[in-house]
């Protein structure tokens, strides 16, 4: 198995742009970590987003008594002195005085400067964004990241992504915020003493997710990547509830909280509101004749309901009696061609993308998504391996893993390996164009790296980033050392090329006509905070190859 290398701390890196990092950040550092209320005017710094060769989406919330009409700023100086796009915008209550913009009519692959200015004169802090090349284009770099639980810590991620300064975009692929409540996940003698969000209970109604948003959009490391980078972002499950998918969720009980049609569309309401996003489900855009991103949605837009390996097995008694039940589910139910994970819908414009993207002689097609589309089955014997402090929600799926490695199974229906039917029509879609697949995934809090195949040709590389703050195996798998269990998945997947199980960090994702690579990034921790990175890993693919060089 690859072996990961040590890295120094960020220092000396090539300032992309120009940007006065330490002089910008004074309004941003000075930002309470978590407050009940947070005051009148420019509350929450600014953002941007969904960018494009000639526009970006900017954003900033402004609270006062009432609706306020803003201004906004584009320029390519840090001075303002020329302005290159301007307008009016409004803030007001109906939106929780958050306030979003098309600034229009730039240039494209350039980096600009940004601002919002109140009638009393009051001016936000200054956030840097960019357009998207045109044309020939001989580089692009992401910055990609999920799961960043509040409570479990400091977001170390962000803070060296935006100190490094050296992506042209940020990539949210999910789990953005956390719903559950102050003794839920982090339980109480898990959750950092200095990292309590607002509110304290279980986030339902309308408040409850505007509150959530402003608690956690409030740390300094968070306002800090959205000032410096703009961020192309997509929804998983916290952002709505534990496991959701299109009619309902694992964490919502109805007779509790009320309609999940109703809970489901304030999640997207609060999310719109409060994130430098469009409201449409998916989208492309388009990095010049190097790539098409395509940004889908595999959680609300179109989801069936997951399949329960734990209610397959409940009430049968011995292995034999599992294993006889799971190897009927994978014949029958498991196989049903009309399953859907995107919806029809999302589907067939994926699959036009996709061909539009090698038609216009893009290199490279990248799933900007949410879930692992690698097939990764449990290693046999692994409920053995189960320390005393594993929650037992996390024992009950991993038992029931365990037994479905069995009869040949995948450990995680929530990912796309519970929807073998509808991964099978994306990768017919992205054979018949002759596409270059890159996949980027988040949602399980580890990393991994994955060949993927389809009918026995190579269909393209999964690049799967660690999560930014929340647990991975090394918290229900204490007993076993991140080795060994590496070693071990790896070995009971052909597909699975590598996988770290124990650290925190993000990906940079650098694309080039020649190839694609992903540097994973670790950080140290996030019980402190700090910038300093404990290792990386490099994986790359060749255009055209699509298998990876290990």
């Amino acid at each position: 198995m690859p072996k990961t290398t040590k890295a120094t701390p960020a220092t000396n890196v090539t300032r992309r742009g120009m940007f006065a990092l330490a002089g910008a950040s004074a309004a941003v550092a000075a930002t309470p970590a978590v407050a009940q209320s947070f005051g009148k005017g420019f509350t929450h710094s600014v953002a941007s987003g969904e960018p494009h060769s000639s526009s970006v989406l900017l954003w900033t919330r402004f609270v006062a008594d009432g609706e306020t009409t803003l201004k906004w700023q584009v320029s390519e100086s840090q001075d303002f002195a020329d302005l290159v796009s301007e307008g009016e915008a409004a803030a007001s209550p109906g939106r929780d005085f958050c306030t979003k913009v098309i600034a229009k009519g730039l240039s494209p692959d350039r980096w600009y400067f940004y601002r919002f200015l109140a009638p009393s004169g009051t001016v936000s802090p200054t956030g840097r964004t960019r357009t998207l090349p045109v044309g020939p284009t001989p580089n692009f770099r992401m910055a990609v990241f999920s799961c960043a639980n509040f409570g479990f810590g400091y977001f170390n991620a962000y803070a060296h992504a935006a100190e490094a300064n050296e992506v042209d975009l940020a990539v949210h692929l999910g789990d953005y915020i956390y719903e559950y409540g102050g003794d839920t996940y982090p339980a109480e003698n898990q959750r950092h003493p200095d990292r309590s969000t607002a509110p304290g209970d279980e986030i339902v109604a309308l408040a409850d997710y505007r509150l959530r948003y402003a608690s956690y959009r409030a740390d300094r490391d968070l306002q800090r990547l959205h000032q410096v980078l703009p961020m192309i972002a997509v929804w998983d499950d916290h952002e709505s509830a534990n496991d959701s998918w299109k009619d309902g969720a694992q964490n919502h009980q109805s007779e509790t909280e009320g309609d999940w049609e109703t809970r489901k569309e304030i999640a997207k309401r609060v999310y719109r509101e409060w994130m430098p996003v469009s409201d449409e489900p998916y989208a492309a855009y388009d990095v010049g004749d190097l790539a098409t991103l395509f940004r889908i949605d595999t959680r609300l837009e179109g989801r069936d309901q997951q399949f329960d390996l734990a209610g397959i097995i409940a009430g049968k008694e011995t292995p034999e009696a599992m294993v006889e039940a799971l190897t009927t589910f994978r014949d029958g139910e498991y196989v049903n061609p009309e399953r859907q994970l995107l919806g029809q819908r999302q589907e067939e414009w994926l699959g036009k993308g996709l061909k539009n993207s090698t038609e216009r002689g893009a290199t490279w097609q990248v799933l900007v998504q949410q879930v692992l589309i690698g097939k990764l089955s449990s290693p046999k014997g692994i409920t053995g391996l189960l320390g005393d402090n594993v929650p037992e929600f996390a024992r009950a799926r991993l038992t029931a893993a365990a037994m479905a490695a069995e009869a040949d199974v995948p450990l995680n229906m929530d990912a796309w390996d519970g929807y073998p039917a509808a991964r099978n029509r994306v990768f017919d879609a992205a054979q018949m164009a002759n596409a270059n697949l890159v996949v980027l995934a988040g949602d399980t809090h580890n990393a991994w790296a994955f060949d993927l195949a389809h009918e026995g040709k190579a269909v393209g590389v999964e690049f799967g980033t660690s999560s930014v703050s929340s647990p991975g195996f090394e918290s229900y798998l204490s007993a076993l050392p991140p080795a060994v269990l590496e070693s071990a998945l790896v070995g009971a997947n052909e597909q699975l090329k590598w996988a770290d199980t124990s650290q925190r960090g993000y990906m940079v994702v650098d694309l080039t006509p020649e190839a694609a690579s992903c540097e994973f990034r670790f950080v140290v921790g996030t019980k402190k905070r700090s910038t300093q990175l404990a290792a990386t890993k490099r994986l790359n693919v060749q255009a055209g190859a699509r298998v990876l060089d290990i």
